[in-house]
């Protein structure tokens, strides 16, 4: 490719708001350019960085067993109702109608429509399992874009679409897309941490993340000291430590107490005691039957309102409450009960059992409850789990928690009978004769955010470093003054198969050397009136600080 005619110039200079790395590479570097707020071209360079890491994807995903295809864009929106997702998804569907007036759903993830196609045919558990996939534009109305290519509103996804027997023949499909993603994130140069995570709107049991670790990602996630729990906060465990186990239980008082005493800094300042001696109360609204839940935790603690729409079956539902709740409770914020709204259902966090005499619960304008004891004084309709887990927390066998951030690009799920149940006929004919549900699982990968991670990871102050396998050109070549040898160059090695991008351009070779610097091709090689004095040309490996000068012969033996 002659550089002169690349479409898609190099920036020195972009917008002051674009402050996350790989976007700004990505931008300056002619890969990518922003349509609208979440949308993106790919350029030419941009999209052949892109394509090869479908390639990468696609060889592992056939040499796992799994079968391409592709689906259509537009999903009939009744599948979607069949599943009750219409609404649940954890983000905004993208509707449209046609002509004759049918709703459909832009696609933003394929259950539907690949139960869809497997039930229309007759399947023997002879011809088990089948995992299919597809490379195919997403569509999500998130409610924020940031990052470049971090959180999109359109973009590729490979999804892949697990179907077994049973839940012991799952196993083996999951362990293998585990491994087969392993294999993928080495080949492009990425270290991957395996996060166990919620399958939120996705449905299922259990799910795995693959987190590149960066300080910009928006995925937050636990390592235990011994490296064997790997958790995402939605659903990282922690032990609750005793916060006073020598006390005694007191009587329970009501107290006075001062009037400014509102938060729970307030508290700590006033009675000057840590904040896990208080009961916190935090109140949210179910949007689908406005029921109002109010969640007791220690003070020192804050609720995970993912691991709370799992307990009440109520995935994507919560919503703080606002003063017209609090209302109805005939109350306001920095005075909920911790006990007594009639109106609520109370679910306390297992740290209500780790502290002996609380203070707080049933504050009014000059008094609160003293010495207040889960189990003697209240209690709630379930005690279970549904705080955040912190740095540091203690786990009960693999040491201390250590927090971390990074950048989703891929997921496996389990999915088990979830959408099979749901979804009518969606069976197989077994061994005895009867008809039974497939047991499913689905994996995907986006290749923008990987593409992002990659640049997020391997660049410094003067571009990106592609990995080989990756780059858009094996070589940049680069003339100074010296045009027709290179351009003879050029040519022998275009007839040899290799990826070149010549910059052939009249302009310095200090902007030249910079451009190839930010660009980030493998191998920079210049020819000048000092390499042809040589005999010479000048090779620079990108992620390599020295420069060597080699024959024609050691180059291409080098390179290959």
């Amino acid at each position: 490719m002659l550089q002169s005619k690349l479409f898609g110039k190099t920036l020195k200079k972009i917008s002051s708001q674009i402050k996350i790395r790989s976007n700004e590479l990505l931008i300056r570097g002619g890969f990518i350019t922003e349509s609208t707020a979440g949308r993106y071209y790919f350029l030419p360079l941009g999209w052949r960085v892109h394509e090869k890491i479908k390639n990468i994807i696609k060889e592992e995903m056939d040499k796992s067993g799994a079968q391409e295809l592709i689906t259509p864009v537009l999903h009939p929106l009744e599948l979607w109702q069949e599943t009750n997702r219409t609404s649940t998804t954890g983000f905004e569907l993208m509707k449209v109608k046609d002509r004759r007036g049918s709703d459909f759903a832009l696609g933003g993830t394929a259950e539907e429509m690949m139960v869809d196609l497997i039930r229309g045919m007759e399947v023997s558990y002879k011809d088990l399992p089948y995992n299919i996939y597809q490379f195919s534009t997403k569509f999500r109305d998130e409610l924020r874009a940031r990052g470049g290519l971090l959180r999109v509103r359109e973009f590729v996804m490979k999804d892949a679409y697990s179907f077994d027997r049973n839940e012991e023949d799952f196993k083996k499909t999951y362990k293998k897309m585990e491994d087969s993603y392993a294999r993928i994130y080495k080949k492009m140069g990425l270290k991957t941490d395996v996060v166990l995570a919620d399958n939120g709107y996705i449905g299922g049991e259990y799910c795995h993340e693959f987190q590149v670790e960066s300080e910009i990602g928006e995925g937050r996630y636990f390592v235990s000291e011994d490296g064997k729990y790997i958790a995402h906060e939605d659903v990282a465990e922690f032990k609750r430590k005793q916060i006073n186990p020598g006390e005694k239980e007191k009587p329970l008082e009501i107290i006075e107490q001062p009037q400014w005493i509102k938060t729970m800094e307030d508290n700590v300042k006033h009675y000057k005691l840590p904040k896990a001696r208080f009961l916190k109360n935090v109140v949210y609204r179910n949007i689908t039957n406005n029921e109002i839940i109010i969640v007791v935790v220690r003070g020192d603690l804050e609720v995970n309102k993912t691991k709370l729409e799992k307990v009440l079956s109520a995935v994507g539902q919560l919503c703080d409450a606002n003063e017209e709740d609090l209302k109805e409770l005939k109350t306001k914020h920095g005075y909920v009960h911790s006990w007594g709204h009639e109106k609520a259902r109370y679910i306390g966090d297992i740290s209500l059992k780790s502290v002996k005499n609380f203070i707080g619960g049933q504050k009014e304008d000059k008094t609160d409850s003293f010495n207040v004891n889960y189990g003697r004084d209240f209690e709630c309709e379930i005690l279970v789990d549904v705080a955040m887990a912190y740095d540091g927390a203690e786990t009960e066998k693999n040491g201390k928690l250590k927090e971390k951030r990074g950048i989703e690009v891929g997921n496996i799920f389990q999915l088990g009978y979830h959408y099979t149940n749901l979804m009518k006929g969606a069976h197989f004919t077994d061994k005895d004769g009867k008809k039974k549900n497939y047991y499913m699982g689905c994996y995907g990968i986006g290749l923008g955010r990987t593409m992002a991670a990659i640049v997020e990871t391997m660049n410094d102050e003067r571009g990106i470093i592609w990995p080989d396998n990756i780059t858009p050109f094996k070589i940049h070549l680069i003339s100074i003054d010296q045009d027709q040898e290179a351009q003879k160059l050029y040519c022998k090695l275009q007839e040899k198969g290799y990826e070149v991008l010549f910059d052939d351009r009249k302009i310095s070779p200090g902007e030249k050397f910079a451009e190839a610097d930010l660009i980030g091709c493998s191998y920079r090689i210049v020819i000048s009136a000092k390499t042809l004095e040589k005999r010479k040309l000048e090779v620079k490996k990108r992620s390599e600080k020295d420069v060597t000068f080699m024959s024609e012969k050691e180059l291409l033996s080098k390179i290959l």
